[in-house]
């Protein structure tokens, strides 16, 4: 260690606080974080790239100070989908400072891991006052039983109004329109059901029918308007 000569000439004074590291809550423990293995949690976060082009919402279970699940889900750009599919490979097992300082390609999940990596150090996490935190495979909640990213896509202009492309529930196919030519509701079809009942054996045709479904009052429409057609 190499210090200053004005560093040198210095008369040593004693340090008298040493309270340690503030405890943080951890799964329902109060922990002292000294070391990267004193980490654990489950927590989300969102990353941006420099042209703020396209986003990625990064969720990480980790558990003591390793990365034990990781779910990538990034739009608005396509070659963020080709990143997000080397960062599942590249982020389980390494610690939370490996993955901080690992090339993760894309700028928004790079973004991403960095915003985790706050809340995680500081106690912020989903799973701060859960004891024992929550289950590898947690993660996938976020995505529902047709494992799919919760997607809403809407679009419009101030001459012909708005369009509703893609919700929550599926792959909007209608837009239910009342005599005053305002939304009163929606159809759609549930693009992950449609698949799961295509595997199961059921034609694309039966499958897509037996995927519908609709939300609002879209019995009392005076007309259905394809958002993409009209």
């Amino acid at each position: 260690m190499i210090y200053s000569h004005e560093v040198e000439k210095m008369c040593a004074v004693a340090q008298g606080v040493g309270h340690g590291a503030a405890p943080i809550p951890e799964e329902a423990k109060w922990v002292k974080a000294k070391e990267i293995k004193d980490i654990s949690g489950l927590t989300h976060g969102i990353g941006w790239c420099a042209p703020q082009q396209g986003a990625c919402k990064l969720t990480l279970n980790v558990k003591e100070g390793i990365i034990q699940e990781a779910l990538v889900e990034t739009i608005g750009c396509s070659g963020m989908t080709h990143s997000a599919a080397m960062a599942s490979e590249i982020l389980p097992g390494r610690t939370l400072l490996e993955a901080l300082n690992t090339d993760l390609v894309c700028d928004a999940i790079n973004t991403a891991m960095r915003e985790l990596f706050l809340q995680i150090v500081y106690g912020r996490t989903q799973s701060a006052f859960s004891e024992d935190g929550l289950p590898i495979g947690a993660g996938l909640e976020d995505l529902g039983k047709g494992l799919r990213s919760q997607v809403g896509t809407m679009y419009g202009t101030l001459k012909k109004g708005p369009r509703y492309l893609e919700m929550a529930e599926g792959y909007v196919t209608g837009i239910a329109l009342d005599a005053d030519d305002q939304i009163i509701g929606y159809q759609f079809v549930s693009l992950g059901k449609m698949t799961d009942f295509i595997k199961k054996g059921d034609d694309p045709n039966t499958a897509w029918e037996k995927a519908k479904g609709q939300y609002g009052r879209v019995a009392d429409a005076v007309k259905i308007i394809d958002p993409r057609m009209e």
